[in-house]
């Protein structure tokens, strides 16, 4: 499963080139990736088709006049590509070369030939619109050779669809570079899937080993996580050589992922009618009723979601309303009766909305159930206070015991962020063992990674195989220990209550009010977060009566809260340093600075 990414350094370097030595003066630095994206899956799709060329004009010129639609022949094994796309005209990319004179109006007759599904491809690029400053700058030919050099091997049975998305993802984060563009959507790294591929797959091998099954990533990106996933699971030289049907869904809403996504399903015998445009929480592509047996994504983190809420009619902040099920989902209130919450996170971060999506496409338990794996910054673990949107969802995995582990990934871990990341690994088909149960992993410190010999962005850390199996192990082993704790679903659950003191006059006495009952002061309200498995009483009594005798609690106005406190279950307290070895080191300093400090002090 591991991918040399380092070996895909020249042809992407090369790849490159095309904007320093084509596009430059020609396009601005932002416009570099709507010409070399669409080209470089252009190519792609060009070299899958070569070999069967003649085969596909002979036909298409046999039967153009006889059928209407000619699609099942052009595609089939005898008389077509033999793929699941195809393409018309008399020209190849390299044949375009032969007529440098007539070059433009070839290329857009060999663009006009592709089957209809590639031309979704072209459309989502916007490649047409490139075309007329490819024929006024009068860099068609230019282009086409570079693509066509014999230093770019983008054959599809040399580089696969994997290292393709990585070669994509690469290209994207150098443009992001040279843009400034905005974090948000963070590229997976191969390890980080291969981890969650094991992690989703393993723990029910023996139970799919035969079948049919479908795979759905809701923030498809490149397809990377589709298409690897579903190599770890059928390879039969891998751990679970599985004879099972995996059938690979994906949903992406932005246009040249998504087409970059469709084309290597294309390549790779997928079918890309599973492979939907436009954003999954406001306009998602299948049929509502479609379940899924696994899912795997890396949702947008930190992005807005608010153009969603407009489409889904999310009211005001203080009565939000959704026709939408998948987010009308019943909590349990403080009294611990259900009841029935829109549960929306609020409206600049929407990676828990897609948590949520994820669930309600989850097959019945009958029915062997899901399992899922999502990545997730640290504000999935514990934005949002009791009451609150994430909060709710929070609650609403754990009350339905949902979730199995969350796994801390070290930082410098992503292309274009830094920041601490967590693996969720969800199923609501528990092993017995975990029944009730959640299993936190840290899995940041230096035994988990190993140094980049050159970072990328700004990863700089990566996983090797012996570190995805060292986390594998510990989430199979299911014991506490250095790295792994076990907690119960209702340890991450809190009551809200708020706090109250008497309202004193000028002379320190106690305001009442008509019922004789003192009256709160406002100033002195506060809050307190009682833990769910605590007598809220006997806590009161411990954390708050000792300090104000006279405080009181509204049992009235309680708030559930969830959060996943990661920090704290695995904090070191590390002593601080004696103040004489504080002192000998000043003094060490200043001899070294021929009394310079001194000087200052004085």
């Amino acid at each position: 499963m591991n991918l040399d990414t380092q070996s895909l350094q020249p042809i992407i370097n090369f790849i490159w080139t095309v904007a320093d030595d084509v596009l430059i003066n020609k396009y601005l630095e932002n416009q570099y990736q709507d010409v070399i994206l669409p080209m470089t899956v252009l190519r792609r799709l060009d070299l899958a088709l070569e070999p069967t060329k003649d085969q596909v004009l002979k036909t298409y010129n046999e039967f153009k006049s006889k059928m209407d639609n000619l699609s099942g022949l052009l595609t089939s094994k005898d008389h077509g590509s033999g793929l699941e796309f195809y393409n018309t005209s008399p020209y190849t990319m390299k044949m375009l070369l032969d007529d440098p004179k007539n070059i433009d109006s070839n290329f857009l007759d060999y663009l006009n030939g592709f089957s209809e599904n590639v031309q979704d491809i072209i459309q989502k690029f916007k490649f047409r619109n490139q075309l007329e400053t490819f024929e006024t700058t009068g860099i068609t030919f230019s282009l086409l050779e570079k693509f066509c050099s014999p230093k770019v091997e983008l054959r599809p049975e040399k580089i696969s669809p994997m290292a393709m998305g990585y070669m994509f993802e690469d290209l994207i984060r150098r443009f992001n570079e040279k843009t400034n563009a905005a974090a948000g959507r963070h590229f997976t790294p191969r390890e980080i899937i291969e981890l969650m591929t094991h992690l989703v797959y393993l723990p029910v091998k023996d139970k799919i080993q035969k079948g049919t099954y479908l795979v759905y990533d809701p923030c498809a990106g490149s397809g990377a996580m589709l298409t690897q996933s579903k190599k770890f699971a059928t390879n039969p030289e891998g751990e679970i050589k599985s004879k099972a049907s995996f059938h690979l869904y994906g949903q992406e809403n932005t246009g040249e992922m998504y087409a970059v996504c469709k084309s290597d399903m294309l390549l790779k015998g997928e079918d890309p009618d599973k492979i939907q445009f436009g954003s999954t929480l406001s306009k998602y592509g299948f049929d509502p009723n479609l379940k899924f047996n696994f899912m795997l994504t890396n949702p947008p983190y930190g992005t807005s979601w608010k153009e969603d809420q407009k489409e889904l009619n999310v009211g005001t902040a203080k009565k939000i309303e959704i026709n939408d099920t998948r987010f009308n989902l019943e909590i349990k209130n403080f009294k611990g009766e259900l009841e029935k919450q829109c549960l929306t996170s609020r409206s600049n971060d929407g990676q828990l909305m897609f948590m949520l999506h994820m669930l309600s496409k989850m097959k019945d338990p009958k029915d062997g159930g899901s399992r899922i794996a999502s990545v997730h910054n640290g504000s999935a673990i514990f934005t949002g206070s009791a009451g609150s949107g994430e909060s709710g969802i929070r609650q609403y995995i754990l009350e339905n015991d949902l979730l199995e582990c969350i796994i801390q990934l070290p930082n410098a871990m992503f292309y274009n962020t830094g920041i601490a990341t967590y693996v969720w690994i969800l199923s609501n088909n528990k092993s017995p063992e975990r029944r009730g149960k959640v299993q936190l992993i840290n899995a940041s410190s230096e035994k988990f990674y190993s140094k980049m010999r050159k970072a990328l962005g700004s990863k700089s850390n990566e996983l090797k195989p012996n570190h995805i199996l060292d986390i594998q192990d510990i989430y199979f082993t299911f014991e506490e220990n250095e790295y792994s704790k076990i907690f119960d679903n209702e340890d991450f659950g809190y009551y809200q209550i708020t706090t109250h003191q008497p309202e004193k006059d000028f002379n320190g006495k106690i305001v009442k009010d008509s019922k004789g009952n003192p009256k709160s002061d406002k100033d002195l309200k506060d809050t307190e977060n009682v833990p769910m498995k605590e007598n809220i009483n006997d806590y009161f009594a411990r954390e708050v009566l000792p300090f104000t005798d006279n405080a009181w609690y509204d049992t009235k106005k309680m708030k559930v809260g969830y959060e996943i406190p990661f920090n704290k279950y695995f904090y070191q307290y590390k002593a601080l340093r004696p103040l004489n070895d504080i002192a000998a080191d000043i003094l060490t300093l200043e001899n070294e600075t021929d009394g310079l400090l001194k000087e200052i002090i004085d």
